[in-house]
């Protein structure tokens, strides 16, 4: 097997950093650069859940991966970097760039495209679209993110369909207390990998602000999976009174990826590097360029009195050659939420009350010609209509703290979903414009014991509440055009239960335990008479419980050990599969039981940082028959960073990482592909390096 075509060494960067080593404006500091132990969790606050909350007080599972583990990133291009060390969450890179396949506890582990079940934050600004799907993590620069918030679990209650599975709530950089800071990077790595970023940021008076821009690219490893990617983001805040925070964002995301789909089990043999022959006869390829204009504020109204607001307006094009057709799509999308919070209470009993609403509207122009092969078109339209999407959800959450030990949480949400298409194309002069309304009310109650402050138990029950997305919908079996009005929407429910802490200055853990099932699982599908494309249905009901643990240890200053495991027991209770057929107890495609990552930092001498982690998956079924399979694998890999002080305020850090240096062999990601089952094979050995320059 071809694994280490097109792979290279970027020497220029040990050349570069034996020169800067020599220069004497630079010097080499061998002081006590000493890795602190973990916080205390009552010195830690979190945002996910729509409300700041000591991590104590959070009744359900969360972690946090903050600028010591972010700066990590051997490329800083995709989400599988940065979630690395969170558990539960299960992150598959099709062809070694921004694209991605991500589920939490199960949720969206058989999406194929884009992300299900989890709302994905960013700054603030929802990514999801009014059914609770979001088309991709694009507009994230991974490079520029202080801080990420990971909450696990039913969800529904806080987002509505967008949170089935939990929250991604990610937060970027904003700019330093000085007038004027910046940076730089450039990269260079493995399958002419390549990027190159800046930054500057800075505060003057009331106004904070931060401004990036950036462009990655590379061939990927297999053939047909070049791309190219871009970020221009901007944010300011304006702060003119302790009462009152407006923070307005703006981007632009402009991204290209070939799509070398999977293979086939023979084909997996012969050369994984090869394309799956189709994704050449018709040239596959997604494109997306998209604009988003954003305003979040805070306002203190009086004492114990604040309201909470956002608004954003997206407008995209997206483009995708696939084997039936090239599609063609403009959205808009304007959002808006407001929350009002009331605290209450006197001695050790406090209250805090959230009312509030989401309002989420996408406005979608869609045609599609017939692919002749190479991306060209026909004449005739296979597709022409409008989808008109809007999603309405009012929310009640109740915060009630009983003394500094004991803490409940309640909440309950009502969502409406409304799918209103209007059919232009009309193929054999019939009309299938419609709609497809969905509603539903979700809850959640939540228990937290604090008995002192290294230690704390939570408990919480919770749904979830996943609307069939609109790729879904408009995939029709029964005509060409309108939507498949067969589709109800997946449910869930079920409870968790956790423990955090620490032990002495070294130690500290978080473990949760979680069980719930789900009503009306999705499945893929395809028919005869149009065998090109794939269609949606609902099979069945399924148990999911599993485990979650995150460690980390500090046994010597210059020595971290940091770990994240999970362990998943998805089955099926009851599926009865148009593909497939009986599959009731086999257990969930794509689903390994165990899954770990362990990473160790030493800081021999000031500035520089070794490290090296090890990657583990065990095997997992391909499709819910539990017949064909994939093996599990380990990978190993290793970084070194050095950061060389100027005299002045200037800094240069070189970093050089290596991933799966024993260039093991193994499939990265694989589908129960209605026609044949789909694998998806991953790079073997890499290398690559950056410079990192501040001022």
């Amino acid at each position: 097997m071809k694994y280490a075509q097109g792979m290279r060494f970027p020497y220029w960067v040990v050349m570069l950093a034996a020169l800067l080593l020599a220069l004497p404006g630079f010097a080499q500091q061998t002081g006590d650069d000493q890795q602190k132990p973990p916080e205390f969790s009552e010195n830690i606050t979190i945002t996910a859940q729509r409300v700041e909350v000591p991590l104590k007080d959070v009744a359900g599972a969360v972690t946090i991966v903050n600028s010591d583990e972010l700066k990590d990133m051997a490329r800083g291009i995709s989400a599988d970097e940065a979630l690395k060390l969170v558990p539960g969450v299960s992150i598959d890179n099709q062809a070694n760039g921004e694209r991605l396949h991500i589920s939490m506890r199960g949720i969206g582990i058989l999406t194929e495209t884009g992300i299900r079940g989890i709302q994905i934050l960013l700054d603030g600004l929802p990514l999801n679209d009014p059914s609770g799907f979001a088309p991709d993590f694009f507009d994230v620069d991974w490079s520029q993110v202080q801080k990420i918030e990971v909450l696990r679990g039913p969800m529904a209650m806080l987002y509505g369909g967008g949170s089935s599975g939990g929250v991604i709530n990610i937060i970027t950089r904003d700019g330093g207390p000085a007038p004027a800071s910046g940076g730089a990077d450039v990269w260079d790595g493995s399958n002419n990998f390549w990027k190159a970023e800046s930054e500057v940021g800075g505060t003057k008076g009331d106004l904070n602000y931060h401004f990036s821009l950036s462009r990655d690219m590379g061939d990927g490893w297999r053939v047909h999976t070049k791309f190219f990617g871009d970020n221009i983001y901007g944010k300011i805040h304006w702060n003119p009174s302790k009462d009152f925070h407006l923070t307005y964002i703006a981007s632009y995301t402009g991204f290209y990826s070939e799509n070398p789909e999977g293979l086939n089990a023979a084909q997996l043999a012969q050369d994984p590097t090869q394309p799956n022959p189709d994704a050449l006869t018709y040239n596959e390829f997604q494109n997306t360029h998209r604009i988003t204009n954003g305003l979040t504020g805070d306002w203190k109204l009086a004492d114990d009195h604040n309201l909470n607001f956002m608004f954003l307006y997206r407008h995209w094009n997206w483009e995708e050659s696939v084997p039936s057709s090239v599609d063609h799509r403009f959205y808009d999308q304007p959002q808006g939420s407001l929350k009002y919070d009331f605290t209450a209470g006197a001695g050790t009993l406090k209250n805090d009350l959230s009312v509030g609403a989401d309002i989420n509207h996408q406005d979608i122009k869609d045609w599609s010609h017939p692919n002749l092969g190479a991306a060209q078109e026909g004449p005739e339209y296979t597709s022409n209509q409008n989808i008109y999407q809007r999603s309405t959800g009012l929310f009640l959450m109740d915060r009630l703290e009983l003394n500094p030990v004991w803490g409940l949480f309640g909440g309950t949400r009502w969502d409406k979903i409304t799918n209103d298409l209007t059919d232009h194309l009309q193929a054999d002069g019939l009309n299938l414009s419609g709609s497809a309304d969905f509603k539903k009310t979700t809850s959640r109650l939540g228990i937290t014991f604090n008995p002192a402050t290294e230690f704390g138990l939570y408990a919480d029950w919770a749904q979830g509440f996943l609307p069939p997305a609109t790729e879904e919908l408009y995939a029709n079996p029964n005509a060409i055009g309108g939507f498949n009005t067969n589709l109800v929407p997946a449910t869930s429910k079920g409870e968790e239960m956790g423990a955090r802490g620490i032990v002495g200055e070294a130690f500290s853990y978080d473990v949760a335990l979680f069980y719930f099932n789900t009503d009306n699982d999705f499945e893929r599908y395809r028919i005869e008479s149009r065998p090109l494309e794939t269609f949606y249905g609902n099979a069945g009901h399924s148990r999911r419980e599993g485990a979650e643990v995150s460690l980390t240890y500090v046994p010597v200053s210059p020595l971290t050990f940091r770990l994240a495991y999970t362990y998943n027991d998805f089955k099926y209770t009851e599926y009865q599969s148009l593909t497939y057929g009986n599959a009731t107890g086999n257990v969930v495609p794509n689903s390994p039981k165990n899954e770990g990552y362990l990473d160790a930092e030493y800081i021999p001498i000031k500035h520089l940082r070794l490290g090296a982690s090890v990657e583990y998956r065990s095997k997992w079924f391909v499709d819910p028959t539990n017949v064909a399979f994939c093996d599990g694998y380990t990978l190993l890999h290793a970084r070194v960073a050095y950061q060389i002080i100027s005299k002045g305020a200037s800094s240069v850090e070189i970093m050089v990482y290596g991933q799966n240096l024993t260039n093991k062999q193994y499939v990265g990601f694989s589908e129960p592909d209605p026609d044949g089952n789909s694998y998806q094979p991953a790079p073997g050995r890499q290398w690559f390096g950056g410079l990192h320059f501040t001022f």
